[in-house]
């Protein structure tokens, strides 16, 4: 029996390959102007970064993470999301300390996660994801949001959907948490086992339960909008302020909490409208952590950031029938005629491209009408024809595939005369 792919992982072969390196150009250039820098961290880290950083009532946690005892018996994780793994760089590396603040960071890589395979999810599936440590100016979340946004757009999408909300200080989220103990308790018996444990531990993530999305007491359930201190309150009108002032178009939904136990204040989601994009519509998700570093051994600081998986940016460029304008075919094709003529291509080809020029020739012995077809398949669009005959006069004859038109180059100087003839 042949080995197959593991079940949640995708091979990306050569055609599509090109659509991920664009998109992560395109997110490199964005954080380029928004002055963000890239960090790349481990694949793989202590679980308790994980049990501490994302939350032990979390589903990552308690259900989907990859872990692992190494021959030194260290228990390890396969790192499900980007921001626990950053906080921990920025807290061992003291870049508390560096000169210029906030730190504002980006990664791109790949996230593991043990879920039920389905359109636009994998098992292993790469993030795109930025944080900003070391602010609590408003302002910064409307820069965070402003970022994710214009990747988006720039990509072309145009359905879209900016969803907010704020879960407030401790002092905020304290009262809410107390209020929604005192709504569920009386009939905590009726949801899911999940949504019991939480109950006392984080009840506030019994809101986001898929199992008991339906059930009536989650319709009435405290919002935590009605818990907002005067500071929390005037912190998200801020943030409002700033979106309104950017052209940013947002909802506010007051039940969207998201997943992860770091979140506080600003949280969001930006989701696809897209017809038929499916019943998972979220694009990107993220928000304000302030108290993060703290719990995981750092000093104190306020720190705000969003992730996104590539993988559904793709599936939303495919229910938006948007194509990237990626560059195809290569600049020239080399056809050979003749044993001497098939050895000097080899040296020509590798000329033309230290040269900067992108260049394909046949490897396989083919007859001349089969190296133009190959080269009608690259899309080249020059080729260049040589014969034992042509290198014995030191020429080379050149065809622009597009109108047809021929040229004969000298050989000694074709690649500088072929330069020219591009221009």
């Amino acid at each position: 029996m042949s080995i197959q792919i593991p079940r949640g992982t995708q091979d990306l072969l050569p055609g599509q390959t090109e659509i991920w390196q664009y998109i992560e150009k395109t997110a490199r250039e964005i954080c380029l102007r928004y002055q963000y820098k890239e960090i790349r961290t481990p694949i793989f880290e202590h679980t308790e970064l994980f049990l501490r950083g994302v939350g032990d009532t979390t589903d990552i946690v308690q259900k989907e993470m990859y872990s692992f005892q190494d021959r030194g018996e260290r228990n390890l994780t396969l790192r499900p999301e980007g921001t626990a793994s950053v906080v921990r760089s920025y807290i061992e590396n003291k870049m508390f300390g560096w000169a210029n603040q906030p730190v504002k960071l980006y990664y791109i890589g790949p996230m593991f996660r043990y879920e039920r395979p389905q359109a636009g999810r994998f098992r292993q599936f790469v993030q795109f994801g930025i944080e900003a440590l070391g602010s609590k100016d408003p302002g910064i979340d409307a820069e965070v949001l402003s970022l994710a946004m214009s990747l988006y757009k720039e990509l072309g999408l145009k359905k879209l959907k900016l969803v907010i909300n704020s879960l407030g200080d401790k002092e905020s989220r304290m009262a809410h948490r107390n209020a929604l103990i005192e709504h569920f308790q009386p009939r905590i018996g009726e949801f899911c086992g999940d949504c019991q444990n939480r109950l006392e531990k984080n009840p506030l993530r019994i809101l986001d339960c898929k199992k008991d999305h339906d059930h009536e007491l989650m319709k009435t359930a405290p919002s935590i909008i009605e818990y907002l201190n005067d500071e929390s309150r005037v912190y998200f009108d801020k943030v409002k302020q700033h979106l309104t002032d950017l052209e940013i178009d947002f909802v506010e939904d007051p039940t969207l909490v998201r997943g992860l136990d770091y979140y506080n204040h600003t949280a969001f989601e930006i989701m696809s409208d897209a017809e038929g994009f499916g019943a998972i519509t979220t694009l990107c998700g993220g928000g304000r952590y302030n108290g993060l570093s703290e719990e995981l051994g750092g000093p104190e600081t306020p720190g705000i950031g969003f992730a996104l998986s590539i993988e559904r940016l793709i599936a939303a460029l495919q229910a938006e029938n948007i194509e990237l304008p990626i560059k195809k075919g290569i600049d020239c094709y080399l056809v050979s005629l003749g044993e001497a003529a098939k050895d000097y291509n080899v040296k020509l080809a590798h000329q033309m491209r230290s040269a900067g020029i992108t260049v394909e020739k046949d490897y396989q012995d083919r007859k001349v009408k089969a190296q133009f077809k190959s080269a009608d398949r690259l899309e080249a669009r020059y080729v260049a024809t040589l014969g034992d005959d042509e290198l014995a006069n030191d020429k080379i004859n050149v065809k622009f595939m597009e109108t047809g038109e021929q040229v004969q180059l000298e050989l000694a100087t074709f690649v500088e005369q072929f330069k020219k003839l591009q221009a």
